[in-house]
């Protein structure tokens, strides 16, 4: 299932939205999200004040750094915003598609976190990127965070999950690439979600996109960026600049 020509959100973000925090708990997320604003200050020119994240999700990044940033947040999914706001209260959430957002406004930064991978097509990424450069004041910066660059990449498993009361999730994530030709490669999700003494299983297919380093690089600065990569141990980031002037 991708989301770039597919109008249909998987469950995980519609249905079962209200146990994502238990797929991934925002409290893991306080260390990136201060190695993020602190790339954004280091990068960019002028004040961080405010920050504009597509593709926010249940807001896992924003509950943290919301303490440095005024935040707007969108994302495709009401579902997913409605969880955000559980967190986030004090924040700004607007039901949005980072292809074709525009807000009419400029913020210091823009943030685009893994949702990024779900632009499978460089039409499609190379439209996230405009959204981006058009909400930024000359001298912001906008960071993308994608799970992986084609360089990076690597077939695996993972697995995790957590409790709340009553309830509780347990993943098996699979990664592999079908085509090592294309520009994608594959997700599959087998969910086991106990609610009680119920338990259900649950499989999602989700489908990434992959782009080399080069290639990234090249769309931001066809885009209008300043741009660079850096390997950091969050993995890599595109971190680029709206020039002055």
């Amino acid at each position: 299932m991708t989301f770039d020509d597919d109008d249909e959100l998987p469950p995980l973000y519609t249905r079962r939205a209200a146990w994502f925090h238990l797929l991934t708990a925002p409290a893991d997320y306080v260390d990136e999200a201060a190695e993020l604003v602190r790339i954004i200050r280091e990068a960019g020119s002028g004040p961080l004040a405010t920050l504009l994240e597509l593709g926010a999700g249940g807001g896992n990044m924003a509950s943290h750094y919301k303490r440095d940033v005024a935040a707007t947040l969108v994302d495709r999914s009401a579902s997913m915003l409605a969880l955000s706001r559980t967190i986030n209260p004090e924040c700004e959430h607007l039901v949005g598609d980072m292809r074709t957002l525009r807000l009419g406004r400029s913020f210091d930064a823009v943030l685009v976190h893994d949702a990024v991978m779900y632009m499978t097509s460089a039409e499609a990424l190379r439209a996230a990127m405009r959204t981006a450069l058009v909400h930024l004041r000359p001298g912001g910066v906008a960071v993308f965070a994608p799970d992986c660059t084609r360089e990076t990449f690597a077939p695996g498993t993972a697995h995790g999950g957590d409790d709340d009361g009553e309830r509780g999730l347990r993943y098996l994530e699979w990664t592999f690439d079908p085509d090592p030709d294309d520009s994608t490669y594959t997700v599959d999700f087998a969910l086991l979600l106990r609610d009680g003494d119920e338990v259900v299983c649950e499989h999602e297919r989700h489908t990434y996109g992959l782009f080399a380093r080069a290639e990234w690089l090249d769309m931001l600065e066809e885009t209008g960026f300043k741009a660079l990569a850096r390997e950091t141990e969050l993995g890599p980031l595109f971190v680029a600049v709206r020039p002055r002037g």
